[in-house]
């Protein structure tokens, strides 16, 4: 879409340019500048197959800021003045000071090669070529041509009218696919830059679409229709290249344990516990770091599973989990916990053994709390323990244990 050209000439005169002499030579910038760097250089950004009305950015090196310097091309509609920049990182040139310019296409311009001169001090300094092509008619695009989008997959949309007589400068699309209406907008530091008509957006798939064809229609401001497009989604089943079916659980361990004790048969559980349910995936799908949950008839709720980021997890599959609370009271017994994960496409269940209520301080311990529990010790007396209760040979301590509460 856009390439850069440059042409290294001579001026004759010694106070327009910066540096001395060189032989003129112009030749295509991606194979590199021949010749004495002190020349006048000329740099075109989109000087090829431009459309009526594109943008070209013109960069011109090796003259003097005071000069005055100007371009004329009949591409344009009129002559264009160079202006200087002190910064060129900011510029997005480099090179050291310049002299900048990004001028448009006539709308009147036809198809052919055309010369573009660079004017200073009442003489040309160095010369260059612009391509034009026909223009064409206005395109609204939904993604690739032909394309089946998954769940939770981004496409990109955009709408280029760069046509003479095209107006407006607000669009949006809507569909039963999207919760709401999408505006489209010009970014003129993205990679369209030299378009200065085409709108586009970034849209997400939402993660639960069904499989099918929705309408996207495009509108102009105040409601005006005016395209419309098909787009097919599809979940990817047995046989499809991008299927995946490579997670692993869930398994369980206990809260207080580590995820590399977890067992994915025979880990048991107490009515009114905690457990933690862990799933494993070697290729996740994107987004689903925040859409992964464990539900079970044990549970209280559907329990989140949280990606682990912790060095623990570092070389292995990417592993998520969460503490899930057993319902208080439940019949000890086999209770299945299931994960869906990849859009629907991977479903599993594991068993997890639930034994008889919990006693103690443990029934009461909610879910997500590590810190201390209370639990009653009573002992019989010893040294260096202060006397709670007088009279009598026992004694009673509160003692705060973290993470396990024992009753004695």
């Amino acid at each position: 879409m856009n390439w850069t050209r440059t042409a290294v000439a001579v001026v004759g005169t010694g106070t327009l340019w910066l540096g001395g002499s060189a032989v003129a030579v112009a030749q295509d910038g991606h194979r590199g500048t021949r010749g004495d760097p002190g020349g006048v250089q000329v740099l075109l950004n989109g000087a090829f197959d431009n459309r009526p009305g594109e943008l070209i950015d013109i960069d011109v090196r090796g003259l003097r800021a005071a000069s005055g310097a100007t371009v004329t091309s009949p591409v344009f509609d009129r002559r264009v003045r160079l202006d200087p920049y002190e910064d060129p990182g900011a510029a997005g040139r480099g090179g050291g000071p310049g002299l900048h310019a990004r001028p448009a296409v006539s709308t009147r311009a036809r198809p052919g090669t055309y010369p573009l001169r660079v004017h200073a001090g009442g003489r040309v300094v160095a010369e260059e070529q612009v391509e034009i092509r026909a223009a064409r008619r206005p395109e609204f695009r939904v993604g690739a041509k032909d394309d089946v989008l998954r769940p939770g997959e981004q496409l990109g949309v955009s709408y280029d009218d760069l046509y003479p007589g095209e107006t407006g400068d607000s669009f949006a699309i809507a569909s039963p696919l999207l919760p709401a209406a999408i505006p489209l907008v010009h970014d003129p530091r993205g990679i369209h830059w030299n378009n200065p008509r085409m709108f586009t957006a970034l849209v997400s798939v939402p993660p639960d679409a069904k499989d099918g064809t929705y309408k996207v229609t495009l509108t102009a401001g105040g409601g005006r229709r005016v395209g419309e497009k098909p787009l097919v989604v599809r979940a990817a089943r047995p046989g499809d290249g991008d299927y995946v079916g490579r997670a692993r659980g869930p398994a369980f361990f206990s809260f207080e344990g580590r995820p590399e004790t977890a067992r994915a048969y025979g880990h048991r559980v107490p009515a009114g516990g905690t457990v933690n349910v862990l799933w494993r995936d070697a290729a996740p799908d994107p987004g689903e770091d925040d859409r992964l949950t464990a539900t079970s008839p044990a549970f209280e709720r559907p329990v989140p599973l949280r990606r682990d980021d912790s060095k623990a997890s570092d070389g292995d599959d990417p592993r998520y989990y969460g503490p899930a609370r057993v319902r208080v009271g439940l019949e000890p017994g086999r209770y299945p916990v299931t994960v869906i994960s990849h859009h629907g496409r991977v479903k599993r269940t594991g068993i997890l053994q639930i034994t008889g209520r919990a006693v103690g301080a443990l029934a009461a311990k909610a879910v997500g709390d590590d810190g201390p529990d209370p639990a009653l010790i009573v002992a019989g007396t010893g040294a260096g323990l202060a006397v709670l209760a007088a009279g009598t040979g026992a004694v009673v301590l509160l003692v705060r244990r973290r993470g396990r509460a024992t009753a004695h």
